[in-house]
């Protein structure tokens, strides 16, 4: 027989998530808890249109972890993003290639972060074309990343102001339809 007493949810409070400031500090949403330490690690995810109001940005998610509660406000910070399953799936086409590069870079403030980029190309590549757009991607990642603190990298990424430089220097190897960076990480 179930025992009868105090309802969980009436015991639980209500706390806002707040992104972080480089994301505007806006609020991500409500979460209940019935103390503030159960808060401390838990992830939001949200998409890039919730945050800025731009529709075209739909298919981009992000996460959020709650590092610190202050009274009825708990604060966030960004541990990665990725695209929607269904938006990859809509660039892949019959006879043409995709191409993904999965590499480490460290910021200039020295933060590790996991990218992964993706490139559509309008025709079926060849391995060694492959492999060096694979290369330019990298090298070009690399070198912004270390030059860029990780606030403003994570913004610029986000964003998709990477994405035409990538695809300018990767449309001189083979014809691509799309390039961009399709998934971060931050690592510990």
């Amino acid at each position: 027989m179930a025992k009868k007493g105090m309802d969980a949810w009436r015991a639980k409070s209500w706390y806002t998530v707040v992104a972080p400031d480089y994301f505007g500090g806006v609020e991500i949403g409500e979460t209940p808890a019935d103390s503030p330490e159960k808060l401390l690690g838990r992830v939001i995810e949200v998409t890039l249109r919730e945050l800025t109001n731009d529709i075209t940005k739909q298919h981009v998610k992000l996460k959020f972890q709650i590092d610190r509660v202050n009274g009825e406000r708990a604060y966030s910070k960004f541990i990665g993003h990725s695209f929607t399953r269904d938006y990859v799936r809509s660039k892949v086409r019959r006879g043409t290639t995709r191409i993904d590069a999965i590499f480490d870079v460290k910021t200039a403030d020295g933060k590790k972060i996991r990218v992964s980029a993706i490139a559509f190309t309008r025709y079926r590549a060849k391995t060694s074309q492959e492999d060096e757009m694979r290369s330019i991607m990298r090298e070009y990642i690399t070198e912004e990343a270390s030059k860029t603190k990780f606030e403003d990298f994570v913004r610029k990424v986000v964003g998709g102001e990477y994405n035409k430089e990538m695809e300018e220097r990767v449309r001189k190897i083979f014809p691509v339809r799309a390039v961009e960076i399709r998934k971060t990480k931050v690592l510990k």
